[in-house]
Parts: C-alpha cells; structure tokens; sequence
C-alpha cells in the first residue's frame, strides 16, 4: 500500500471511530411526495406515491447547517438499506446525521412503505434468490466477473440459510418495470426536491439514471450528487452494440437536456472504443467529436463512486469519461484507491460501511465549503 492509501484509510478508519451513538435527533417524521389520482373525475386509487423518512439531527451552536442528504436506494431494494445493516450495525443515515446532515430515505413508488398498486404498475417478476447470492453476497464464490475474486467485506457467507443473508433476503423483492419504475420515481424525487428545497442526492445502482434525470430537471435544487455505482453501461446493458438500448439517452431511459438539442436521443451519435483501456473493463461508449453537451448537469459538484469487487468495476470509468467528454466535470472515487479495499455492489451494507460513508462525507465538506447559516 503506498503511503498515499495509507493516509486515507488511517483517515477514514479515525473517522469512523467516534460511533453513532448516541445520536440525537431535533425532528422526525414521514411523508409522501408524488402521487397522483388514475382518474380526476372518477379516482380509484393513487399512484406514483413515493414515502419519504425524515430525520434533522440536533446541532452544536457553532455547527453550520447543511443540506438535506436525500438517499435513494437501488432495484429489489428498499429504503432500509440506509438505516441499518442485517447484521445490526449502523448504516449510512445514521453515520451523516451524526455528522450534522439531515436525512431523508425514501422508498421508491412501489417498494417498501410505498404502497404497490398492480393496476398501473404490473405484475411482479419472481425473487431470483441464486442471483442475489452471485451479484451481491458471495460474490468471490460465484466469480462471474474478473474483479469477483476480491470481494471480502460482505459480513457473513452471503449463502441463504446464513443468518445475515436471510436477514438481507427479507428486505428483497421485486417491483414494477425498470422504464415505468424510473418514470415514476423521477417524478416523486422532483416533487420531494421542491417540497424541502436545496439538497445532495444520494443515489444506488438502479436509481443513479434518477439523480441524472432530477438534476437535469431540477439542477438549482441539486447540490451535489453522490452516485454510488450508478446505472449500468452506457446505452446498453453490455459493452457489445448488440446488447439491447436500456438507457436511450446515454444515462437515463427518461430525457436529458443536450446542447445543441436532442429530440429523439437517436440522434445521439456514439462510437464504441476500440480497444478496452484493461483487460478486465468494458469498452465504453462516447459520443462522436464534437459531442453534445449536458448543461444543465455541468457546475454540480459529481462524485462517482465504486468498488474494487463489484461488477460495476468493469464499467463505471465510462460513465465517468462520458459525462466529463459532455462538459460535465466529475470526481470518480475506486475504493481500493482510498486504501478501501474488497467491495462489493451493496457496499452500505458490507463490513466497512462506514469508512466509505467517511469517504463521501468529507468530499461532500470539501466541495460544499460555504456554510448555509
């Protein structure tokens, strides 16, 4: 380890050591944001409802106040990856209200405390549980990936029948569409934005096209985005032309704002690389010189984040590039850079859950220097 990871890891690791508790709280309570009636005259139901936690922490007299930390988890997942971990630690919310942050975890439309409406949203697909265990427990066992191998901090043997699986397992389902559930949750993240007003967005896998799409929508309003394994692949959902287009749009399946104007993303000319920059990464896409840019994304503060064992380890330096080749600057953080080393994609729930939260935190302070009053 170079004396640079070093310092970092001793930095996180020091910085996790004052604990949570205890934890003191000035205000909590719950909301919903984002619903709307199937039918004004005639309604039956409500959809498109998001539920939003709350939690203001009480602050020193000296301590400045800071955004709201918005924190929206990823597909199959629901707001409680935030709270805890299944094996009964602390979990990110907990750590950034200590650190003065309000919080607020949603549940997408449809997951968790957001009621399921199969009217509007569908039939739900069946848990693949075979699945879960390969792409986000026991990853080094299943080794479906080149970077698999590394994975070491997932507390458990990530196996069902292991009781902090189960304990995982029990929060896990499926939901609506991928293209229905973004539409939704988008809409939901922009109304909860203009209901609490300036805020950092906290997004996971599946979410991180609704942090684009907010920010796009909604850009004073977004302070600073924290995408922790955000998307999937550019466009597609492989590397190969072939695959099928999931995220017409380059980030996201719902508009983007290009400049000079796109309206229809097929007109976004992109070129697959030629030859991938190691062997153990995809080929990226980007677009074709001069490339269309992304203003209204340009100007907030970006951290893209990822971890030495996840699957996304192959992929996110192209999000990185696409977005800086669109004018759009952006910190890419990989974790075993930091000194932060055998992550996976549910790095907020693995052992060392807090020194990532360290990570982001004080990049957050960094780049968020002036204080709100």
């Amino acid at each position: 380890m170079s004396s640079a990871e070093h310092g970092a890891k001793q930095s996180t690791k020091e910085s996790t050591k004052e604990l949570i508790w205890p934890l003191r709280i000035q205000e909590q309570g719950s909301f919903y944001v984002g619903g709307s009636y199937d039918n004004a005259a005639d309604p039956s139901c409500m959809t498109g409802q998001m539920y939003v936690r709350y939690q203001i922490p009480v602050r020193a007299a000296s301590a400045a106040r800071r955004y709201p930390v918005v924190m929206v988890h990823g597909g199959g997942q629901q707001g409680t990856n935030f709270t805890g971990t299944p094996d009964g630690r602390p979990g990110w919310a907990d750590y950034f209200l200590k650190k003065g942050w309000p919080v607020h975890v949603v549940d997408q439309p449809g997951r968790g405390k957001s009621p399921y409406i199969d009217s509007d949203y569908g039939p739900k697909s069946k848990m693949d549980i075979a699945g879960v265990e390969d792409r986000f427990t026991a990853v080094s066992r299943a080794r479906k990936w080149p970077q698999s191998v590394l994975h070491t901090q997932w507390p458990g043997t990530g196996m069902r029948g292991d009781a902090v699986f189960d304990e995982f397992i029990a929060s896990q389902y499926r939901g609506m569409d991928r293209p229905l559930q973004e539409k939704h949750s988008v809409r939901a993240l922009i109304a909860l934005l203009d209901r609490i007003g300036p805020a950092v967005l906290l997004t996971h896998s599946q979410s991180g096209p609704f942090g684009w799409c907010v920010a796009d929508a909604r850009p004073h309003l977004v302070k600073a985005v924290l995408a922790v394994e955000p998307n999937g692949p550019l466009f597609h959902d492989t590397e190969m032309p072939e695959g099928m287009v999931e995220r017409p749009w380059g980030l996201s399946r719902e508009p983007l704002t290009y400049d000079p104007p796109v309206s229809d993303p097929a007109e976004i000319d992109i070129v697959l690389q030629e030859k991938q920059d190691a062997q153990d990464l995809f080929r990226i896409w980007l677009q074709r010189k001069p490339a269309r840019r992304l203003p209204r994304l340009a100007g907030i503060p970006i951290l893209i984040l990822t971890g030495e064992a996840s699957y996304h380890a192959q992929y996110d330096h192209g999000l990185s590039r696409y977005l800086k080749q669109a004018g759009v600057a952006n910190d890419h953080m990989r974790l075993e850079r930091h000194g932060i080393r055998g992550n996976g994609h549910m790095m907020m729930l693995e052992k060392n859950n807090l020194e990532i939260a360290a990570l982001m935190e004080k990049w957050l302070r960094r780049k968020l220097k002036k204080p709100l009053a």
